[in-house]
Order: structure tokens, then sequence, then C-alpha cells
């Protein structure tokens, strides 16, 4: 359900939240299932469940901003980005988010947070120098969308179960290169506890990498269908779809345009940006598995909405 009174709700956004939310649940509840399976204690798997749970609901915003280098800035420090999102605000008829910038040369915008009240909208400082105040009203209000579809938080805590189980099965293989599973064990004396202790290690490797795998093409298949709705209800709440496209040409072709190693960094974290960042050699996820829709099928749907409005698009 949407928070803002003048940005609808999108009934097939929330079905799709619903069932990303339910097989995270599910997932949750698999992975503490098999972990008790391969012997290890409910005391451990509990609090080790309850620590997770809280780290997601209390500090996966706060970790996702500092990951992408946003900081809160005042009225003062940022008074163009303020006063557009005081405006948008005021338009959709919703609380006003924290306002952060991160000082970095690739043109985007993200918003995080785990609830409206806690939720963060960012602009780098690469996207205010290259748009018009038109073009950046389009981008903030594509992201005050975001929060107040509530999707936000559904991708703020996917992601980060994603990224625990992504850590989890990069050090599981670095010891596993480096000692071997079970590695410098006594294999005279202690063969059946050495070979448990493999059983578990490799138990764990795999659970990790079916999770990462899991929550990556859930957090993938949401990231895709949201951005189209964000893309829609921004453009109706600023009743300007040509400025949204004319932002996405622009940024699109600025990213273009950066440096492939400054790009990298940020990949990790595309499917919160308004545009992805790829890199432009190499195979990486981004070009395997699109975080967003294509550039043609978001302008498509603005030009649609723009011949809606009674404007030539």
């Amino acid at each position: 359900m949407s928070t803002a009174r003048n940005i609808p709700n999108d009934r097939g956004l929330s079905l799709r939240m619903f069932i990303t939310g339910l097989m995270l649940v599910l997932l949750y509840a698999v992975v503490i299932g098999l972990l008790i399976a391969v012997g290890i204690s409910y005391a451990v798997v509990l609090v080790f469940a309850g620590a997770i749970i809280f780290v997601q609901y209390w500090f996966s915003d706060k970790i996702a901003l500092f990951g992408m280098g946003g900081r809160l800035v005042t009225p003062e420090e940022a008074p163009q980005l303020h006063g557009a999102i005081d405006r948008l605000c005021a338009m959709a008829d919703m609380k006003k988010p924290k306002v952060a910038i991160a000082d970095s040369d690739v043109p985007n915008a993200f918003a995080t947070g785990r609830s409206p009240n806690s939720a963060v909208v960012c602009a780098t400082t690469g996207l205010m120098r290259r748009l018009d105040e038109s073009e950046l009203e389009a981008v903030l209000a594509h992201e005050l969308s975001h929060v107040a579809h509530r999707d936000v938080a559904v991708m703020t805590i996917a992601s980060f179960l994603g990224m625990v189980a992504g850590m989890v099965t990069r050090m599981m293989f670095w010891t596993g290169m480096m000692g071997g599973f079970g590695g410098g064990r006594d294999n005279n004396n202690n063969n059946q506890g050495g070979d448990q202790t493999v059983l578990i290690e490799i138990a764990v490797l795999v659970v990790s990498v079916a999770v990462y795998a899991i929550s990556f093409l859930l957090t993938m298949a949401l990231s895709r269908y949201r951005e189209l709705a964000a893309d829609r209800s921004g453009a109706i709440l600023t009743g300007q779809p040509s400025a949204l496209a004319s932002a996405l040409v622009k940024v699109t072709g600025e990213i273009a345009r950066i440096p492939t190693r400054d790009l990298r960094t940020t990949e990790t974290f595309n499917a919160f940006y308004f545009t992805p960042a790829i890199a432009k050699s190499g195979v990486s996820i981004s070009t395997l598995f699109s975080t967003h829709p294509s550039l043609d099928k978001r302008l498509a749907q603005l030009a649609e909405l723009e011949a809606e409005m009674g404007r030539p698009s």
C-alpha cells in the first residue's frame, strides 16, 4: 500500500513484494532447518537467526547508505536538493525522507530504508551537476515513489540476506582453497570426526551458494518491475514523463563515459540505483542478470504515458 496520498498503489508491485517476502521467510526456514540438521545446536541457530534479523531490520539501510558512499545533508548544505524534495513531498502528500548526497561522479540516485520513517533519498554529485531542474525533480520523484510503494524495505532486506550468504560463500571457498575442507586434522586418529567436519563445511558452502542464488534471483525479479512502477508513478506525480525520459537518456549516456574502474565500485548496489552502473569490459553479473528493464522498455512506457496525458511524445 502506498504511503503517499497522491502516489497511487501499484497492485502488481504489491503482489510481487508479497511473494518475495514469503519466499524470503521460506528461505530463512530452510536455512535454519538445514543448520540444525547438520548438527548445529538449536540455541546457536536461534541466536544466529535472531542476530541476522535484528541487523537486517535496524541496520540494513545504514549499511546500504554507507556502502554507496552517501552522507546525510541539511537544507543549508544542499538547498537545491532539499527544495526539490520538499516540493515533491508536498505534491505527493507524503512524509519527507532524509536527504543525502554521495560524492561520486557517476550520475545516479537511490532510496533506501526499512520504512518510510527511516527512508533516505540520495543523489550523487555527478547527477546534480549534469541534470537540469526538471530532470532532477523527475529522478527524485522516481525515488520518492520507491519510498511510497514500500519496495525499498523489501529490496534492502532481500539484498542484505544475499550479501551475507555471498560473504559466507567467499569465506568458505577461500578457506577451502587455502587449507582444504577439513585440512590440518589428524587423519589417523580422527578420521570419523574429520569426515563429519568436512561434510558440515561442504553443507554450509552449498547452502550459502543456494541462498545467495535464490536471494539474487528474487531481488532481480522484483527490481525490474519496481523500476517500471516507480517510473510511472514518478512521471504521474510531476506530470512530465518527457523530463524523466530525458533524464534516463542523459544519465545512461553519461554513465557510458565513466571509467570502468569507477563503475565497478558501484556495481554491487545496482539494484538500488536509478539506472545501473555497468562496467564496459569483461563479464559481470550486471550484464548477465540485469537489475533494471531495458532503456527502450522504460522509454516506451513513458512515451505511452505522455500520450495518455494528451501530449505528443
